[in-house]
């Protein structure tokens, strides 16, 4: 733990030094350059105090996801300026090294000075994730796009032919703020024209109440002919707070699984049922959480036991880290499955299409979007609300619509 805080420390005064420089370098006003030491003093003490303050036993709080702003909005920029006078430093030793031993230069002279023009590329660059972590957190967090997807299946039932999955999955009610944009996100999925929707978890983020204020907003979902499902997120199980009892905690447990009913979801827990249209049917296999390194409460055998190897099968799995360990080479040939989880770290640059990158990809190899595994396919959905950090920059909340069509993809 020692050990930890003095390299924490460290750190910190590497990052506080450099981002430091640039400004130094700029501006020549003292007071200016005192003021910026102060201001950078007071935010560093409140956001230490602020965390030493969490209640282990409440969990995420407003002043919390305040915090965890401030934090990402003052020292992203401050990295980003330390990477670049960091690496000007590591240009300037090497030029005085030559200096030294090749051409002999006077002693006073051998280190070259700070340039300006670094120290404005750098307030350039830095300003970038400033701007665009404000934004995330007044504009983007309530972004809501709706992505389509089409994905052909050569042994889909034909009566399946065009059916259409809405699939919305981590609402993280307790973080809303805004009524609103919660009512706008609503008709959003209202407006699609789809046959079923099914909801991949975390309703919350610890506390069954921290729904109670959105249960009239999230009944305005309207009926689907063919059903509205879910299933448990690793939110739901209330596992990141210290309770004061095992009972407390289970009790918060069944309120928690009482929501989804409560807003006309079925939630399945390890089970399946099917969707009969006309003379077709697809089984619908739902599963609690389970994760490479979250809870393993999904049981994939008992959920599709007496499900036939041939029938078409949706599945839904909170974590995609379940797809690559177990599902995409089961035997049970599962055709789709819907996840969510990753909220693509609510952090990135994505332009559909064409480009999407994130921190999360460093860690889910399926983290955003659509996937394939010789003909089984999972997708995985940016996530509907946002936890920790109160924003969304780059990677916005999510309303999914996927299309299923009897036939073969065109290469």
């Amino acid at each position: 733990m020692i050990i930890r805080f003095v390299i924490l420390c460290a750190l910190l005064l590497f990052i506080e030094f450099y981002s430091y420089q640039s400004f130094r370098t700029l501006i020549k006003q003292r007071w200016v350059l005192v003021s910026y030491q102060v201001i950078s003093l007071l935010i560093l003490i409140f956001i230490i105090y602020s965390f030493s303050k969490v209640d282990r036993s409440v969990g995420q709080t407003k002043q919390f996801m305040f915090t965890t702003g401030l934090m990402l909005l003052v020292y992203v920029p401050k990295i980003v300026l330390t990477l670049v006078m960091f690496g000007e430093d590591i240009i300037r030793v090497g030029a005085s090294i030559l200096n030294y031993f090749v051409y002999n230069t006077p002693r006073k002279e051998m280190m070259p000075d700070r340039r300006k023009f670094i120290s404005q590329i750098a307030l350039g660059l830095a300003a970038v994730p400033f701007l665009s972590l404000i934004y995330g957190i007044f504009e983007g967090k309530y972004n809501f796009k709706v992505f389509k997807q089409t994905i052909y299946f050569p042994d889909l039932p034909d009566a399946f032919d065009g059916f259409k999955i809405t699939q919305i999955s981590d609402v993280h009610s307790g973080s809303f703020d805004n009524h609103e944009k919660i009512n706008y996100a609503i008709d959003l999925i209202n407006e699609q024209e789809s046959d079923l929707i099914l909801f991949t978890g975390d309703i919350v983020n610890t506390h069954a109440k921290e729904m109670h204020p959105w249960l009239e907003t999230f009944n305005r979902i309207k009926s689907y002919k063919y059903g509205k499902f879910a299933v448990l997120g690793n939110h739901d199980y209330g596992e990141y707070v210290t309770w004061p009892s095992e009972k407390e905690k289970d009790e918060n447990f069944q309120q928690i699984k009482k929501l989804y009913d409560q807003i006309g979801f079925k939630l399945m827990l390890n089970e399946h049922t099917y969707i009969q249209k006309g003379d077709d049917k697809i089984a619908l296999i739902g599963v609690e959480n389970w994760g490479v390194n979250f809870k393993k409460a999904g049981d994939l055998n008992k959920a599709s036991q007496g499900v036939d190897q041939k029938d078409f099968k949706v599945l839904m799995s909170h974590d995609p880290s379940h797809w690559d360990a177990e599902i995409k080479d089961h035997p049970q040939n599962f055709h789709l499955t819907f996840a969510g989880h990753t909220h693509g770290m609510q952090f990135g640059i994505e332009i559909p299409g064409y480009f999407k990158w994130s921190l999360a990809q460093y860690i889910y190899k399926q983290w955003a979007g659509l996937y394939e595994n010789v003909g089984r396919y999972v997708y995985v959905n940016r996530g509907f609300g946002f936890h920790a950090y109160p924003g969304r920059v780059g990677i916005m909340p999510e309303i999914t619509v996927i299309e299923l069509k009897k036939g073969r993809n065109v290469a």
